[in-house]
């Protein structure tokens, strides 16, 4: 039984790994799907209105998904680019991840996605969380103004209802749906509603089920919802109204985002109509200077949880409303900081000033620096030991199979990416992922194919088949446990980084994402290693360890 030994060792080890994966990947992908704002419970308090509106309706027409390049198109999008010739117009700059309801969340409530309290990724509709910081929707209708919502029915669950006056919601994505959603929203341009979003959502569409950004299918699109943006901003007196287009992200080239690529993180931003001084391209803004610049057109107060600031630039301001606005921004942002600070428990290395209310943001972003620094030291420690000692032993060992089961695991991962990245063309994002389903099923599938080229390749170089069922079996589970291990790396790098699963904070999500591809192959690997390991010892069984079991002459020769 004592020459089992290794085999059973390894064969439970492999069914521990297995687990380990299973559980590891199942809490990390949880952890991001229920991930909540540690403001979700002590938001802060709305403050006073800024004063006098400058505009007596603002439209936002939100384009999803529609990248800056294309907007800029002028065959593409002659409407839009029209009016961008005659209003204030700039690239804009969103956070991952690059999901719509994140995107919604930001503009609507100017926090980024760490703390506005908004699904980390797109939920579906039963398991979508309404708002708990304060929005543009409830500042408008605190002030008694009335406001209306057309478009995709996740503004239905993320917007408090109680703050939307008039609302058509629609399940349709596709150019129906588009035609549909800006008919229902002509009576509320043309009623007393003070903020209107109307939502068109078929580019997105073209992008994931029409071939992505580079496809005529994604052009027609993006042709058609600037033909549906010219009915809505004629029905408008830009004399006396504004509109806002914009999008929540863009789209990588094969379709898809959710990731960090900067090209899913720029969107166009287009503010025409009253209020606005129209010029050429403005600086860069940020995402979540949207809803505080709507703020300050209707004379709302700055949402309470904004991290952003108003275009000054970009509206026609007196110097008496300037003053008014940059006393607001900093009492905004003060509270903000202080129920930041408190809810995360950290303090900051960097005290803001009390005269600069960007100051305050910097101070929430070095609280919560300092607190991850804080707990990366052990994690850093442990995953250096980790990583470490593996590799030591297996070049203390002195046994030369081993570079040869080493070099299989290269082979491994090699062809893992060589699919993933070369052949299919995918980004190390969560751009890539269609479904939960279908990374499980492309995982499993690249995994087989990559792991029977890897170990084919070890056990040829080392003649395993020849050794005889048990070392085979041996020399497989070795393979496996190898391949285990360079997989565990990236997997170490993200626990250093991000930790175990997602808690008090959003991770860093390249190195998230490798850390989640790695554990699915985890599973697969060990499952499949236990697989390999049986075949081999069948195999091996019944191929002759030696030339003399092919050729008894040469047995009887070597006898004599």
């Amino acid at each position: 039984m004592k020459q089992y030994r290794g085999i059973v060792i390894g064969v439970l080890a492999s069914i521990i790994t297995a687990l380990i994966g299973y559980f590891w990947a199942t809490g990390l992908m949880d952890s991001v799907f229920h991930y909540r704002s540690p403001l979700r419970h002590t938001p802060p308090a709305p403050s006073a209105p800024l004063g006098a509106p400058l505009s007596h309706k603002v439209v936002i027409v939100l384009i999803d998904a529609l990248r800056y390049d294309t907007s800029m198109n002028l065959n593409v999008m002659p409407f839009l680019n029209n009016l961008r010739n005659q209003s204030a117009s700039a690239k804009m700059h969103s956070q991952p991840p690059s999901y719509s309801e994140p995107g919604y969340t930001t503009i609507l409530t100017g926090a980024w996605p760490d703390i506005n309290d908004g699904p980390a990724v797109n939920l579906d509709y039963a398991e979508i969380p309404t708002f708990t910081q304060d929005d543009i929707f409830s500042a408008v209708h605190r002030l008694g103004m009335h406001t209306a919502i057309s478009g995709y029915n996740w503004f239905e669950k993320l917007v408090p209802q109680t703050a939307v006056d008039a609302s058509y919601y629609t399940v349709g994505e596709d150019a129906t749906a588009d035609q549909a959603v800006v008919q229902a929203a002509m009576p509320m341009l043309a009623g007393d509603y003070q903020l209107v979003l109307i939502h068109i959502d078929q580019v997105d569409y073209a992008g994931h089920h029409q071939g992505g950004p580079l496809d005529p299918r994604w052009f027609a699109a993006a042709k058609r919802a600037d033909g549906l943006l010219q009915q809505i901003v004629t029905a408008m007196d830009l004399k006396q109204d504004t509109v806002i287009v914009a999008s929540d992200h863009g789209q990588i080239d094969r379709g898809g985002h959710g990731g960090p690529e900067p090209v899913t993180l720029l969107e166009p931003f287009v503010m025409a109509g009253a209020g606005v001084i129209p010029g050429a391209l403005y600086p860069d803004i940020e995402m979540v200077d949207v809803a505080p610049t709507i703020a300050a057109l209707l004379g709302t107060n700055l949402p309470a949880s904004s991290e952003g600031q108003v275009r000054k630039a970009m509206l026609k301001l007196t110097p008496a409303s300037k003053t008014t606005i940059q006393a607001a921004e900093i009492s905004q942002k003060a509270l903000l900081y202080k129920a930041y600070i408190s809810a995360i428990k950290s303090q900051p290395t960097l005290q803001p000033k009390t005269t600069d209310a960007f100051s305050y943001i910097q101070a929430m972003d070095s609280a919560r620096t300092g607190r991850l620094a804080r707990e990366r030291v052990w994690r850093n420690l442990a995953a250096i030991v980790l990583a470490v000692l593996p590799a030591y032993f297996l070049v203390i060992s002195g046994r030369k199979e081993l570079l040869w089961l080493a070099a299989g695991a290269l082979v491994y991962v090699l062809v893992f990416n060589l699919r993933y990245a070369v052949v299919d063309g995918r980004t190390y994002s969560l751009s890539s992922v269609i479904s939960q389903t279908w990374l499980i099923t492309y995982t499993a599938i690249t995994t087989l194919i990559a792991m029977v080229i890897g170990w084919l390749f070890s056990m040829w170089r080392l003649h395993a088949f020849r050794t005889g069922s048990r070392k085979a079996a041996e020399f497989t589970l070795g393979f496996t446990f190898i391949t285990i291990y360079l997989l565990a790396l990236p997997i170490l790098v993200s626990f250093a980084i991000n930790g175990l699963v997602v808690t008090w904070t959003l991770p860093e999500f390249y190195s998230s994402y490798l850390a989640l591809l790695s554990l699915i192959q985890w599973i697969f690997i060990s499952v499949f290693g236990l697989l390999l390991s049986g075949a081999s010892a069948l195999i091996a069984r019944y191929v002759p360890q030696s030339i003399e079991e092919v050729h008894p002459k040469y047995r009887r020769k070597y006898v004599h």
